[in-house]
């Protein structure tokens, strides 16, 4: 179905709005108005989706918290107008309208509606939880510009480890960037990454060591293993990665590659047992990455293991002071 988007400050925007969301939220699910109606509505953008003859069927708002994170909130499409693909219309649109101002999207969604967040770009960042009496989960993408074209490509579970088969190939160190935090900010247990070095522009990121401590931290099980060739850039200049592994270290381990040995000669980062993000070179941003590509994990990590086995820890970054 054919809907139109249109964009409102609260101040401005019409009864519609606020007349759909007491119906959906505070009249059909019982949300109390005291929590329904709040004040971030003021600082807001208001969206709201119509059909060809003007008649209002949904809403979203849109706000960013300093101004690096865009939330989306309070969607709702009218009983009579759901499996039309209006909601689907309308977060397209939301997408679209952050991802050349923001790079990560955040959303409050309950879990019943889980999978068509996910069929977005979506993927889960936290526990079930309560909301106004509804179980609820957060959800997040940190690639909102690769996926304004996504819907063209007939992608269904773009991004989601595990689910999405199609390859993604990047050839710049932004969209590279934005594939390797999506695929290490899902990974549930295990994540093995190799490279020459850990180079700080890459890795010395706040979101990456954010990703990757709260991966270490999950669970008793969580395993990081940094598989790199020369760790003297480390040990001339601080590296937020060495500090979390010296930190939690039974959850983090470096080894560096012993050259007497054969190893890879194109580096890559493995998450669980199913996505891989690949560069051709050393020297490159260039490569792809597969969210559901378990054979091909299989390959290299056995790999990974072979080099791993054969390397020793770094003497170096040991004796350095937290």
């Amino acid at each position: 179905m054919t809907v139109r988007i249109r964009k409102y400050s609260w101040q401005l925007a019409p009864g519609a709005i606020r007349d759909i969301r007491q119906r959906v939220f505070v009249e059909e699910q019982k949300v109390p108005p005291e929590l329904e109606w709040d004040a971030t509505d003021e600082i807001a953008d208001h969206f709201l989706a119509v059909l060809p003859d003007n008649t209002p069927a949904g809403v979203a708002r849109l706000f960013s918290t300093l101004g690096e994170t865009a939330h989306i909130g309070r969607m709702a499409i009218l009983p009579e107008f759901r499996g039309r693909g209006i909601g689907e219309a309308l977060l397209r649109h939301l997408i679209t309208e952050s991802s050349g101002q923001y790079p990560e999207l955040k959303l409050s969604a309950q879990q019943h509606a889980i999978a068509f967040y996910q069929r977005a770009g979506f993927h889960v960042c936290s526990e079930p939880y309560d909301d106004a009496g509804i179980p609820h989960v957060d959800m997040r993408c940190l690639a909102p510009a690769l996926l304004e074209n996504q819907t063209e490509s007939g992608r269904t579970h773009p991004m989601l480890l595990g689910a999405d088969t199609q390859s993604w190939l990047f050839d710049n160190e932004s969209n590279m960037l934005d594939l390797m935090d999506t695929m290490v900010g899902q990974t549930g247990q295990r994540l093995w990454l190799y490279d020459r070095v850990l180079d700080h522009e890459r890795y010395n990121r706040h979101r990456f060591k954010e990703l990757v401590s709260s991966l270490a931290r999950r669970h008793r099980l969580s395993e990081v293993r940094l598989l790199i060739h020369d760790d003297q850039p480390l040990v001339k200049r601080r590296h937020q990665l060495v500090e979390l592994m010296r930190r939690i270290p039974s959850r983090i381990e470096l080894r560096l590659v012993n050259s007497d040995y054969p190893y890879e000669d194109q580096p890559f980062i493995l998450a669980d047992r199913e996505g891989v993000v690949y560069r051709h070179d050393f020297t490159r941003p260039s490569g792809f990455a597969r969210f559901s590509d378990s054979g091909r994990v299989r390959l290299l990590s056995e790999n990974f293991q072979r080099m791993w086995d054969a390397g020793r820890s770094s003497l170096e970054l040991r004796e350095l002071p937290l």
